[in-house]
């Protein structure tokens, strides 16, 4: 608006708008619009020099961008002159059943995209460990565990490691000391986990212990028990704190990350039904969405 209030202003001084006639005959090209540059053409359709630059990688050398370019050509040309043949010789049904396909597909795309902006927007990505625990209580016959988990402390010694036994007599007890004292000498660890409160999958530390195997996991991943393996990598130590059998509900800070995947689906849900339903309101109060019904 600024722009055409100046232009409007300018005008009226005395012989500029010859000045201005002038100008734009003599330098017509001045305000010619810059057409887009193509270096393909298939019938009416063209490829646009700008398409095939976007693609091309940063620092690709001259000799594979020749080929990647060469390559694209081909296959949009390639695209292009079957789609111009299937334009042809298909049925007109078939046309026009691929066309709505097409137009319920950019439908789609593009009130998806618009959907997952409004939920990133106004949508609390946030749950609290009361709406957590909530839903556990009401819901935990729904978690029962499909294979048994433990909590455990566990360390791999080196095979030449000299104070195994103060190891073992000090990951039994585990005090405040005999923690600090463990975290002092864990760079000695081929491996170590002190963080007992965490549930485990027994096969994830049948994993971690190759002398253990799932054949014997049942003698010694048992509550309380302590046990030591070997091979010829390492010594295993580890102080089985707690056990979940398959069936049993699963703990809460083990399902958590599914829960709260639970959660933020629900409330994702009940967001876009609202906004669905806000968004049907206003059009209707606008006059903007009309329903018509047959009277017969």
């Amino acid at each position: 608006m600024k722009f055409l209030q100046l232009f409007k202003k300018v005008r009226v001084k005395r012989g500029f708008p010859l000045l201005l006639m002038m100008v734009a005959v003599g330098c017509g090209s001045f305000f010619k619009k810059e057409e887009p540059e193509y270096i393909a053409r298939v019938g009416e359709n063209y490829l646009y020099k700008e398409e095939v630059s976007k693609l091309l990688a940063q620092g690709i050398s001259k000799e594979d961008s020749a080929s990647f370019v060469t390559n694209y050509i081909n296959n949009w040309a390639s695209k292009q002159l079957l789609l111009d043949k299937a334009k042809i010789n298909l049925p007109e049904d078939k046309l026009s059943e691929y066309d709505a396909l097409v137009a319920n597909y950019r439908t789609d795309l593009y009130t998806r995209a618009y959907k997952e902006a409004l939920v990133r927007q106004g949508s609390d990505s946030i749950i609290s460990n009361s709406q957590l625990e909530q839903f556990y209580e009401a819901e935990k016959e729904n978690f029962k565990l499909k294979e048994k988990v433990v909590q455990l402390r566990f360390v791999e010694l080196p095979k030449q490691f000299l104070n195994k036994d103060e190891v073992i007599d000090r990951l039994k007890s585990f005090k405040p000391e005999d923690k600090v004292y463990l975290d002092s000498i864990g760079v000695q660890f081929r491996k170590l986990n002190f963080n007992d409160s965490l549930w485990v999958s027994a096969a994830r530390v049948i994993g971690e212990i190759p002398p253990l195997t799932f054949e014997d996991a049942d003698k010694h991943l048992k509550k309380s028990q302590f046990f030591e393996l070997e091979d010829e990598k390492g010594v295993y130590l580890a102080k089985i704190v707690d056990v979940k059998e398959v069936n049993e509900i699963a703990p809460l800070s083990y399902i958590e990350p599914q829960i709260e995947q639970v959660l933020l689906s629900r409330r994702k849900l009940d967001f876009l039904r609202k906004l669905e339903t806000e968004i049907l309101d206003e059009a209707i109060k606008k006059n903007e969405f009309e329903i018509y019904t047959d009277d017969e």
